[in-house]
């Protein structure tokens, strides 16, 4: 028995991203600029599910007369830059002026003007979904990049795309911050009788913070509050057609298109857990049946804080997966003599795959009850950008990025002025084992640790957080250095080399922590 709990423990959780669920996939955390610590102003996004984890950074091009942007579909799966295996073609659109600089995600995120987009899928109504229009969210996002420098500019240009060449995709919200403010846009599809779509942008008040975790979120149409709203003129139309709306009642967005998993309610755990954790004194509850748009916190919010949220698994609160998992050890008292006492089990971890939840709770029903946290397993990568409107775009934006469990994984910062990144950010990792994939550089680790994670955690912890406060440590002197250049490419070369410093490090130190573990491993543990 003792060798076929050793074996689950080591397989199992190798299994989680095949076991799980993963239509509720990807978490947005966004602050506005009076409710951070510096002034910054925040977006994130865990990209969490199979997607490739291969980036780039695309060059701004200049411009040219009767230049024409291909709109493909496919994208997000690739193995690398140019592969194209399962890309099509699906159209262009002008591109006659000169573009933006952008890092090139799956969800591209950051371009060099402090422009950066987050996202989070809700689905919606799959009766509103027309796959004859031109744009997916990704490409969306791509050419707001590569084409905008506020928020609310690539808002608008969305709109216009979507209205001119159709939304094919369900519904997505994405989050759009510049160095000044950050928005909420949630988009559907205008059904399958039309190309077109519907769509609402909401600003985060600049002293709230807002959080987007696959449901729509965006309430009642301010349509007389342009400062703070901006939407499509189609949307009442278009949910009284499908039914979604019965024309008489109060219209909210959010109950017209709810995501198909959302019971009602326009929150789920992680919604609640990351407002809870920023404004406990609003006594938010899992029994409401509603949740604001944003909140005040309590206190100003740092980007480590919202770097914290991104790796939260419950621990210790009543949704923790784990605090079931116990087994009784031995203890010794001062005068020798001993005692049994009950502590959670060493191999318990908080992401547990669906094989092993279900064995679990054959053996003793109700031992997990499942949870989705914020930080999972089959993330392929998450970042944290930080927009600082008090520096030169070249460092002023920085995306902090992580691929892989962001529970488990640092991050390294890229920068809007950064021109490439290192060699090992060309591969995806996802369909093969690739040990110079920039996702095998952690995960191997990563996945070890999870084997025994109550015995790991404070070790890989203590890595996490030593290596962020690292590359914290040197922006400072990086920043004074960039602010003095006047010669953007030499600017460029720093920020490439602390950039490629950083994952040098991490790399190093997720190498010897693989080494350790494979030794507790092998000794027994």
């Amino acid at each position: 028995m003792k060798k076929i709990l050793i074996v689950l423990a080591l397989v199992l959780p190798m299994m989680a991203a095949a076991q799980i669920n993963h239509k509720e996939s990807c978490t947005s955390i966004m602050v506005g600029k009076r409710a951070s610590t510096d002034g910054s102003v925040i977006t994130s996004h865990t990209c969490d599910g199979r997607y490739r984890t291969w980036m780039s950074v695309e060059p701004a091009q200049k411009a040219q007369k009767g230049r024409k942007l291909t709109i493909n579909k496919g994208t997000l799966h690739t193995s690398f830059r140019d592969d194209t295996t399962g890309v099509r073609a699906v159209g262009a659109i002008g591109m006659n002026e000169a573009t933006y600089a952008y890092l090139n995600t799956a969800y591209p995120c950051l371009n060099e003007k402090q422009l950066a987009i987050g996202e989070s899928t809700f689905s919606g109504p799959d009766t509103l979904v027309n796959e004859n229009g031109m744009f997916l969210i990704e490409e969306l996002e791509r050419v707001a990049l590569m084409r905008c420098t506020t928020a609310r500019d690539a808002i608008r240009l969305i709109g216009t795309l979507i209205a001119k060449y159709g939304y094919g995709d369900g519904g997505e919200c994405i989050t759009i911050a510049d160095k000044n403010e950050v928005w909420q846009m949630e988009i559907l599809g205008e059904g399958p009788e039309k190309i077109g779509g519907i769509w609402a942008a909401q600003r985060v008040p600049d002293d709230h913070v807002a959080v987007s975790c696959n449901i729509p979120r965006i309430g009642r149409l301010q349509r007389s509050n342009p400062d703070y709203f901006m939407c499509s003129n189609n949307i009442e139309e278009v949910a009284k057609k499908y039914g979604l709306w019965d024309g008489e009642g109060e219209f909210i967005f959010w109950k017209a298109f709810n995501a198909p998993w959302a019971d009602g309610k326009n929150f789920r755990e992680r919604d609640y857990f990351i407002f809870n954790a920023l404004a406990p004194s609003q006594g938010f509850s899992m029994e409401m049946d509603e949740l604001p748009f944003s909140v005040k916190p309590d206190n100003p919010v740092d980007v480590t804080d919202v770097m914290r949220l991104l790796r939260s698994t419950y621990e210790g609160t009543d949704m923790d997966m784990t605090k079931n998992l116990k087994v009784v050890v031995n203890r010794k008292r001062e005068d020798g003599s001993t005692y049994k006492d009950t502590v959670v089990s060493p191999i318990a971890n908080p992401w547990l795959g669906g094989t092993m939840q279900q064995t679990l709770n054959m053996l003793a029903p109700g031992t997990i009850d499942f949870k989705r946290t914020v930080s999972v397993a089959w993330c392929s990568y998450s970042f944290v950008a930080q927009l600082r409107d008090w520096l030169p775009d070249a460092v002023g934006g920085i995306c902090w990025m992580a691929v892989d469990n962001p529970g488990q994984s640092p991050r390294i910062p890229i920068f809007c002025g950064t021109t490439e990144l290192p060699e090992n950010f060309s591969r995806c990792g996802q369909k093969k084992y690739d040990e110079s994939a920039v996702l095998w550089q952690y995960r191997r680790a990563n996945k070890l640790a999870t084997v025994a994670w109550q015995r790991t955690k404070k070790q890989h912890m203590n890595a996490v957080l030593h290596h962020e406060g690292t590359a914290f440590s040197g922006l400072k002197t990086l920043e004074d250095n960039i602010k003095g250049m006047k010669d953007p490419s030499k600017a460029s070369k720093q920020l490439n080399a602390y950039t490629r410093q950083i994952h040098e490090n991490t790399t190093a130190a997720w190498r010897d922590l693989e080494a350790q573990y494979w030794h507790m491993f092998g000794m027994g543990f």
